[in-house]
């Protein structure tokens, strides 16, 4: 096969996925997001799996990749709606930490030139709840950036699920039309043994 083959354009964007994602769980782990971390850490066993199979010619595990692309960008959509509170999810539920934790995204507190300001008034102070004392003015607010988060996964994940049908596709004939001792089998001749 060539070196601009669709094997080799889902190679590279399985080791696309896994650069992307690994970043991803980083920030995850720092914002204490459980669902996210559990996710993520399937779609990595799954992206080296869909490599593996890439690799090794193996159909089996690029189709099981194909799956669970499809999981994932569920996944991916359901975290840009629940971020943009879109149909009645709200970003500031603890949906994401599985309810175990009141922590939100990383990037809430450490955007990109996140700036606090105290509040003007000292009655802010005597509050119960202490993230009322500061105001955060970010270049960039966070729940964007988990946005742009999952677009870059989406735009890596749908050429990959395109890839990845073709090349099971061509696995597939591949496996009918090859043995298992090395020669291939056309259906009018027996198989040969080589002893």
């Amino acid at each position: 096969m060539g070196c601009c083959s669709a094997r080799c354009m889902l190679i590279l964007l399985c080791c696309l996925q896994l650069i992307t994602a690994l970043e991803r769980q980083v920030f995850d782990f720092l914002g204490y997001q459980w669902a996210p971390i559990m996710i993520n850490f399937f779609h990595i066993i799954m992206v080296i799996l869909g490599l593996f199979g890439a690799v090794q010619y193996r159909s089996r595990y690029v189709i099981m990749y194909l799956l669970w692309t499809l999981l994932w960008v569920g996944w991916n959509v359901f975290v840009s709606c629940l971020y943009l509170d879109l149909g009645g999810l709200s970003k500031d539920g603890d949906i994401l930490s599985l309810g175990v934790s009141s922590h939100h995204s990383w990037w809430k507190e450490n955007g990109p030139e996140c700036e606090s300001e105290r509040l003007p008034s000292a009655g802010w102070k005597n509050q119960q709840n202490p993230e009322l004392t500061t105001v955060l003015s970010c270049w960039l607010e966070y729940q964007y950036i988990e946005i742009l988060h999952c677009i870059i996964q989406l735009l890596i994940s749908l050429p990959g699920f395109v890839y990845a049908c073709y090349v099971a596709s061509t696995f597939s004939e591949e496996d009918d039309s090859f043995n298992f001792i090395g020669e291939f089998h056309h259906p009018s001749k027996p198989f040969k043994l080589l002893f």
